[in-house]
């Protein structure tokens, strides 16, 4: 008699699977450097070095959750930035944003372009003895992230006006000076404040730490640095915080990795998918499916390092592999099991690429589903059609054969393993579930999978072997 899994049994797994992905969603925090007095409070540095691009996102989203998590008092961005890209730019004001606690910006040598742009993003900029911030104009990356050519006029009109709408908005958000931000962009504007000429039309606005530290109008205001300090202790003491304890997040070589890996994640997906397509469709188990299970990890690890989720997600995936597994090999013909894998392990995608803050709420928005339901979507419409020509042409290939060789435990060669298919030819048995066309039918002690040529057969009802496929038995109804 064939065993039936247990509802509550699977209902349970899938509670508990979940809770896992939860549980473990949170990456491990950072080092700290402790001082040597009593710490007051935290306090978490962010690096903004080099050309601002992708991999520095995953960067400052793993500084902002750890500090969120730790409760930090303060982020500082340390930053030496010749600029990068907007759309970069963009995603980390985004991030800071999510910070409840002060934001402060320390120029410590440059602050280009986009470096000019974030720091306007934080509550609070002060600047390192002869260091610069400015020169915020829109300009053309090179291939190699460095500046390349100037805009055409109507893009260049286009990405201004674009660009100076984002940072207006947040040099009013946080109190900082409107007319000195445009003037770093828009080359068309003159800016003049209490006599003074800053600069002249045709220009882009680029100031020292001590113009930008200069007070004007009525009452006194700086211009936009609230001052210098010759160093990060001079600017905690300054701030505060100088008896806080410090974090000090680090870049890593994962954090590119983590982008490569992302930006191919589509991929990663169709090629799981398929790699276990295949591994199912052909005895024992083999390459296919070490490249599926290898291309699903690679997915996860992707949105680890990225800082995305925790690996918490790629045991809910196997969780939900397993629950496939049990239904397909232990459980046929009972669905509870395979519904519930195949939905675990959806959800276990699409969380693995969710960005969730700490202290947010558990259920994500639509805005943070799009992008992995995008790429999960995708995935599902390539790998069903590659599954299709597959089954329609793989096994007319010398590649199946060979994929047949190398995968099935206990056959001495293709031929052997065709012989045996042509044995079964005439064998009766009995549908296990309902062929529909597919499912599971028992001959002797072997439980095969089973497809009919398009007619519907009921469980237990007597069927006979008439034909294969590349891994099921063709079948017909017994009168």
């Amino acid at each position: 008699m064939t065993k039936s899994c247990s509802p509550h049994f699977v209902v349970s797994t899938v509670l508990a699977a979940l809770a896992a992905g939860w549980l473990f969603a949170a990456p491990a925090p950072a080092q700290t450097n402790r001082p040597a007095a009593a710490p007051t409070g935290k306090v978490f540095i962010l690096p903004i070095r080099e050309d601002i691009m992708p991999p520095l996102v995953y960067v400052v989203r793993r500084g902002v959750k750890e500090a969120m998590e730790a409760k930090a008092d303060a982020i500082i961005l340390d930053m030496k930035t010749n600029g990068g890209r907007v759309d970069v730019t963009e995603e980390i004001i985004q991030i800071l944003s999510r910070f409840a606690g002060l934001t402060v910006t320390y120029v410590n040598d440059r602050a280009f372009s986009a470096g000019a742009f974030i720091a306007v993003g934080t509550q609070k900029i002060y600047m390192a003895p002869q260091s610069v911030i400015g020169a915020a104009a829109p300009i053309m990356m090179g291939p190699g992230g460095g500046m390349a050519e100037k805009l055409p006029d109507t893009m260049e009109v286009k990405m201004t006006s674009a660009v100076r709408a984002l940072i207006r908005a947040q040099a009013e958000k946080h109190g900082h000076n409107v007319e000195v931000v445009e003037a770093m962009i828009d080359k068309t504007k003159e800016f003049k404040i209490d006599g003074d000429l800053l600069n002249k039309e045709g220009n882009i606005l680029t100031l020292t730490d001590r113009q930008a530290a200069k007070a004007y109008g009525t009452p006194p205001k700086p211009l936009l640095s609230l001052g210098s300090a010759a160093s990060m202790e001079a600017l905690l003491e300054t701030l505060g915080l100088a008896a806080a304890e410090r974090v000090e997040i680090q870049p890593t070589e994962a954090e590119t990795l983590g982008f490569w890996l992302n930006a191919i994640s589509p991929i990663l997906l169709i090629i799981g998918m398929i790699g276990l397509y295949l591994e199912f469709k052909t005895p024992g188990f083999g390459l296919p499916g070490i490249v599926g299970i290898a291309a699903f990890a690679l997915y996860f690890l992707g949105g680890y390092v990225a800082g995305l989720s925790g690996l918490g997600w790629a045991a809910v995936f196997v969780v939900g592999l397993v629950l496939l597994l049990l239904e397909l090999f232990v459980f046929p013909g009972t669905f509870v099991a395979g519904i519930a894998g195949v939905v675990l392990m959806l959800v276990a995608i699409v969380m693995g690429m969710v960005d969730i803050y700490p202290g947010a709420p558990a259920l994500p928005t639509f805005g943070q589903l799009r992008l992995p339901l995008r790429d999960i979507s995708l995935a599902l419409c390539v790998s069903g059609a590659l599954a299709v020509v597959l089954a329609r042409f793989l096994p007319q290939t010398p590649w199946f054969h060979r994929l047949i060789s190398q995968t099935v435990s206990g056959e001495a060669s293709v031929v052997a393993h065709v012989a045996r298919q042509a044995s079964r030819v005439g064998q009766t048995g009995v549908a296990v579930s309902p062929l529909r066309p597919g499912g599971k039918a028992r001959f002797g002690d072997d439980l095969l999978d089973a497809m009919t040529q398009g007619e519907m057969v009921a469980a237990g009802r007597p069927v006979r072997i008439i034909g294969h496929t590349a891994a099921e038995v063709i079948v017909e109804e017994m009168a």
